[in-house]
């Protein structure tokens, strides 16, 4: 039985853990050639793991020559780019909005919205030159509801809705499509990092009663890069547990 996404060939950054690596795992299963991108290095162990038709890449999201060398690889490996899934991304450091250091205000603006948008500003010229594409962003319900102590990661995943929107719309004729995923807190190394009281209050406050684990968000990014979801784009796709409906 043939795979949703067989022929294709995706990109996904932040594959070294977490979201990412449940989604490259899927996206392979699926029949995709997968590039995974990411900064730790345990992208290579992914990718040797799955075999042929992975590759792995080392990659630095805030910086442009990285991820222009990103797509580079992804088209000299496999000859064209189908997908592109901007999924890396950090929570950085707590603290109320007065007290915000510059320097990790830039270091999460960088890596949660400067990231998708290089991915953009590299990828799409390519996809443009296949006949279209999949765009999917990693945003976050924290692009819609406020927590305190994290105003740069808010302010991040916020705009990376717009740059979605924006992205989608001036496309939207050229076959390239371009959605957001907006997660709950979801169970990856990222949410073991925050404070225990915000994980327990984000589970109290959500109607299913619990958090998500990284193969839930895998799903949706599966679906939106497959043509199951031709009609779909410009959309942000909240995937919380009902969070964000009370």
């Amino acid at each position: 039985m043939p795979g949703r996404l067989d022929g294709k060939v995706a990109i996904i950054t932040g594959a070294g853990s977490g979201m990412g690596a449940a989604t490259a795992e899927l996206f392979y299963r699926e029949g995709a050639k997968v590039v995974l991108a990411d900064i730790s290095g345990e992208q290579d162990r992914l990718a040797k793991y799955l075999g042929d038709n992975a590759i792995s890449v080392q990659t630095d999201v805030s910086k442009a020559a990285d991820v222009e060398t990103m797509v580079e690889t992804a088209v000299t490996t496999f000859g064209k780019l189908d997908v592109l899934f901007n999924n890396a991304g950090i929570d950085g450091k707590l603290a109320l909005t007065g007290d915000y250091a510059l320097e990790d205000w830039d270091q999460v603006l960088a890596v949660n919205l400067t990231g998708p948008f290089l991915g953009m500003r590299y990828g799409i010229p390519v996809m443009l030159k296949g006949g279209g594409g999949s765009i999917i962003s990693t945003a976050s319900i924290a692009a819609n509801v406020a927590f305190p102590k994290m105003s740069a990661y808010c302010a991040s995943k916020g705009g990376v809705v717009m740059l979605t929107k924006n992205a989608a719309v001036e496309y939207a004729t050229q076959g390239i499509r371009a959605n957001v995923i907006l997660p709950g807190v979801i169970d990856t190394g990222m949410s073991k990092s925050l404070p225990e009281a915000l994980i327990q209050g984000v589970k109290s406050a959500t109607p299913q009663g619990r958090i998500a684990g990284a193969d839930e968000i895998a799903t949706v990014a599966l679906f939106l890069a497959s043509d199951e979801s031709s009609f779909i784009t410009g959309q942000a796709i909240a995937v919380d547990g009902g969070y964000t409906a009370v």
